[in-house]
């Protein structure tokens, strides 16, 4: 798990298409591995790349310092199409720590959130907002749940409560359980001498 998740405040990158699918987000040929690392150079491949391999220039993502831009804007219904774990892996590994929309897929917000990656959908009023304003650093503070760029007024977002714990400390689900493991031997032996 990446570290704890409190605050994030960083620009943005806009891709406002709507309907970016997850074959979009990680190409299927490059699921071929399990583990995460390195994901993030097969990003929006087909996006950032001539089918040579060379870069395409006009590519937002080929343009932005990654370290400065951990927040994406997504269009409408982000994340739609397959579940596949790699999308939110492939995301993290290129820099970006949340994404905000109108709209984003259920199965990938559960992928994302077990993973330490944000998923936050706002309204279309506060999309339009932060997408006009992308040089200007957004504040993400998962402690408040809100959301808020430069002197505006914070607009509050909602996340299941156990996976905003489990960002807020660091864990997925399994290291939340393992953190418990103590109490739940002391349960279990209180349970073997009765």
């Amino acid at each position: 798990m990446p570290e704890p998740f409190k605050t994030l405040t960083s620009k943005a990158v806009v891709l406002s298409q709507s309907n970016i699918d997850t074959d979009q987000i990680i190409p299927g040929r490059f699921l071929s591995t399990t583990s995460r690392e390195g994901l993030g150079a097969w990003a929006f491949y087909d996006w950032r790349y001539e089918a040579d391999g060379s870069p395409k220039p006009e590519a937002v993502l080929n343009r932005i310092d990654p370290t400065e831009r951990r927040i994406l804007l997504a269009g409408r219904n982000f994340a739609c199409g397959s579940s596949r774990e790699h999308a939110p892996w492939a995301l993290m590994d290129y820099g970006f720590r949340a994404v905000v929309s109108t709209e984003i897929a259920d199965i990938f917000t559960s992928n994302a959130l077990k993973n330490g990656f944000l998923p936050i959908v706002v309204d279309q009023a506060t999309w339009d907002d932060l997408a006009a304003h992308p040089d200007q650093p957004i504040t993400i503070d998962l402690e408040t749940s809100t959301i808020q760029r430069g002197n505006a007024q914070p607009v509050a977002f909602a996340v299941e409560s156990f996976a905003r714990q489990c960002l807020l400390d660091g864990v997925d689900t399994l290291g939340w359980l393992q953190a418990r493991m103590p109490a739940i031997e002391a349960f279990e032996r209180q349970k073997e001498a009765v």
